[in-house]
């Protein structure tokens, strides 16, 4: 198996993930579990009809050529989680076995996760997404720009990426030991944050330029109306109302208590001198999570939007964030796009060693989360996304009349 040279450390990981496996399939009933587990195998199975040469190995063949030692799955379908599955290894050095509840580093899928808690400010009258978000700030303004002094920047401008923002952040992140900025030092340019100022170069809503920058605006607006620290914050108003209890917010700087967190790992597969970079870009680059917990946002999204459950966001809220501002293609957080006959919301996210991606169809209630602990996870990532989607017959794939 990947990254694993003797005998001993390839059995333990092989009972791992018949542990985990078994784990997966204890909420499915027995009728349904010949299901999941030919579905499992067609997806680990090199890919059927499959053209490129990355198409022709199995999933195990795929971590080893593409040099990603470990790999968490979650897939939804008929609105609940189908089956969850582990791969490889929390750290190569070490060789120790994922498990379920295996953390990572979500990276930008913390942008649709604060949109959410945001659209919770919105339900309860202490935030309008089309009001100017200087009124919500207590330290800083974002200063009028000559060239369109009278349009304001809003939430719904920065949650959709068309402020005008010039940044185009990403954030790096920082060492563990290093000095954090606050969020008005990262917002300024100011040090000890390691990025420039986040400046405003264009009028709101006319073009769409991805900014992190911007939605860490957002992050110092929810602050200052809850008067909370924000992953407190964030903790109860979305992660506890979901029982996402493999999930925070919260930076950790060691590995002293954090025992089952994916270490974060190179394009060749190698550890990092460092476990993982911390990042107090929370709402942007914060989350740590698992798939399956992942799965729960996603689920609760596509309950919501056919109104079957709004205990967390009405359907009009989420209905808001799936609407894309007509400038580029998000919404409130998340991304929104036509996939030959279907729509999907979604989001990546890529950390310093960390890559990762969540996807839901907007009506039919099946969806896929995806996680590595590599800098070359993503093209691990596109592999099983077209296997879960040709497996599963989703209406992304092409269709004779497509092609």
């Amino acid at each position: 198996m990947l990254l694993l040279t003797s005998t001993s450390k390839s059995t333990q990981k092989i009972l791992s993930l018949s542990f985990v496996f078994t784990l997966a399939l204890q909420s499915v009933p027995a009728s349904a579990q010949v299901d999941v587990k030919t579905m499992i195998s067609t997806i680990e199975s090199p890919l059927k009809n499959g053209e490129s040469e990355l198409d022709k190995l199995s999933l195990e063949q795929l971590m080893e050529k593409l040099r990603v030692p470990g790999m968490s799955i979650a897939v939804i379908k008929d609105f609940k989680l189908h089956w969850a599955k582990t791969y490889g290894v929390i750290d190569a050095q070490s060789g120790k076995a994922l498990n379920l509840q295996t953390r990572f580093q979500a990276a930008s899928i913390s942008k649709p996760i604060t949109a959410m808690a945001a659209m919770r400010m919105v339900q309860d009258g202490r935030l309008n997404l089309d009001t100017d978000v200087n009124t919500y700030f207590k330290s800083l303004r974002i200063p009028a720009n000559p060239a369109f002094p009278n349009q304001a920047i809003t939430p719904r401008s920065l949650f959709s990426h068309t402020s005008g923002a010039a940044d185009g952040f990403g954030f790096p992140g920082y060492e563990p030991d290093a000095t954090l900025p606050t969020t008005e030092e990262i917002l300024e340019g100011k040090l000890p944050s390691n990025v420039g100022k986040i400046l405003f170069t264009e009028a709101p809503f006319q073009v769409s330029k991805y900014s992190g920058g911007g939605v860490m605006f957002m992050q110092l607006a929810m602050r200052d109306i809850s008067g909370r620290p924000f992953a407190d914050l964030m903790r109860t108003s979305v992660l506890q109302p979901l029982a996402m209890h493999d999930s925070s917010f919260v930076q950790a700087k060691n590995l002293e208590g954090n025992p089952n967190a994916a270490l974060a790992h190179d394009e060749a597969g190698q550890r990092f001198a460092a476990p993982w970079h911390v990042y107090p870009e929370l709402a942007t680059s914060g989350l740590w999570t698992t798939p399956s917990d992942l799965a729960k946002v996603i689920i609760a999204m596509q309950n919501a939007l056919l109104g079957k459950d709004e205990n967390l966001l009405t359907q009009q809220s989420a209905r808001e964030m799936i609407t894309p501002v007509s400038v580029g293609r998000f919404g409130i957080g998340w991304s929104i796009s036509q996939r030959n006959n279907g729509w999907y919301f979604s989001h990546s996210g890529a950390n310093w060693g960390y890559r990762a991606w969540a996807i839901g169809h907007i009506r039919k209630g099946y969806g896929l989360v995806v996680m590595t602990n590599s800098d070359s996870g993503m093209s691990l990532i596109n592999q099983v996304v077209d296997r879960v989607e040709s497996a599963y017959n989703w209406d992304s794939r092409p269709t004779a009349s497509s092609r």
